[in-house]
């Protein structure tokens, strides 16, 4: 395709009525494309598409159900950007494998749709969580974690992160076969506006907003994490549909390395907020050490993040505060932390 004309051609978002989805509807609608969504509305919402409704289509239904598959790739579609997944944070990540699992079929039936549609490009929002978890054990190791290191003898996280490395190496054949070009992107802890409270920093937001005091950190803070702001991933995930054709995955990360108590501290200083951290290593965790490179995204792409966590923790925490009311986030978060 090279530099993509988004005026030329139908395009479809997965999942797209969801907190990164939506972003990235906007971002091509923005270009000029004509948009698809598809969306279940299990966790996605129509309310995250408000700027741009009247401007898309839209497809209610499972992508499981072949007929809503042949709706969703009706009429000729140029390019798929697959995010609709059966997923969540960290806590519906490490709780819900058997749930994650149903993703391996949903992307095999979709890909093959895809292929046999005709479809041209294939851009499947794959995860950091496909990296072994050997590798990011100690926090005290300044690991950037390039491509390259997800390769036999895998060991991907849980159940969502082998649905992941398996939609990768599919695809990956896909375009080595000439049947489809497609490219993946590795997401790494994206967090922004619409975010949901299963996701760490959103989850911190609300425990300030409410006023938890103390406030709960899972872990023992020490956990490293790059938290990369939701329109950069828009901006990756649109640029290695222009770019990457041939299978490849690329990382989508900042390589800010931020401790998780400091993360807390930051969103509680951010708030004018006050409150002892209480630190929970008995809850879902996750590796201590993960932090991408974004140096083959900038080779191949010519992206890296533009926004710093200081100032995306800022604008995050002005949405949150404004879209939502204390009783109602105070009710629900217990729940929240672990559901989709």
């Amino acid at each position: 395709m090279g530099e993509v004309d988004w005026q030329h051609g139908r395009v479809v978002v997965t999942g797209g009525a969801s907190f990164i989805g939506s972003h990235l509807v906007e971002a091509l609608v923005a270009r000029g494309a004509s948009v698809r969504v598809v969306d279940d509305f299990s966790t996605g919402r129509l309310g995250n598409l408000d700027e741009v409704r009247a401007r898309i289509e839209l497809v209610r239904g499972d992508l499981r159900d072949p007929r809503v598959v042949e709706e969703a790739l009706a009429g000729g579609v140029r390019c798929v950007f697959h995010l609709a997944a059966d997923h969540g944070g960290r806590g519906y990540v490490d709780l819900h494998n058997v749930e994650c699992a149903g993703n391996l079929a949903l992307d095999g039936q979709l890909f093959a749709a895809c292929a046999r549609a005709g479809v041209e490009q294939l851009v499947f929002a794959s995860s950091g969580c496909v990296y072994p978890n050997h590798l990011q054990s100690d926090p005290g190791r300044e690991l950037y974690l390039t491509e390259d290191l997800v390769g036999p003898p895998y060991d991907a996280d849980n159940m969502y992160g082998w649905a992941k490395l398996m939609g990768e190496l599919t695809l990956r054949h896909y375009a080595e076969r000439g049947l489809m070009r497609t490219a993946s992107c590795r997401y790494f802890t994206v967090y922004g506006p619409r975010g949901k409270e299963d996701h760490a920093v959103i989850a911190m937001i609300a425990r300030a907003f409410v006023g938890q005091d103390p406030f709960e950190v899972w872990g023992t803070g020490e956990q490293i994490r790059n938290w990369t702001y939701v329109d950069d991933i828009a901006l990756g995930t649109i640029r290695a549909a222009e770019r990457i054709h041939d299978g490849s995955a690329v990382n989508l990360g900042t390589e800010e390395r931020i401790r998780v108590a400091d993360a807390a501290r930051l969103v509680l200083e951010t708030m004018g907020r006050d409150a002892t951290l209480l630190f929970q290593p008995h809850m879902p965790t996750g590796p201590y050490n993960r932090v991408a490179s974004h140096a083959l995204a900038r080779e191949r792409l010519g992206w890296e993040p533009c926004v710093r966590f200081v100032e995306g923790v800022r604008r995050t925490i002005e949405w949150y505060v404004k879209s939502h009311d204390v009783d109602a986030v105070r009710a629900s978060l217990d729940r929240a932390l672990t559901e989709r």
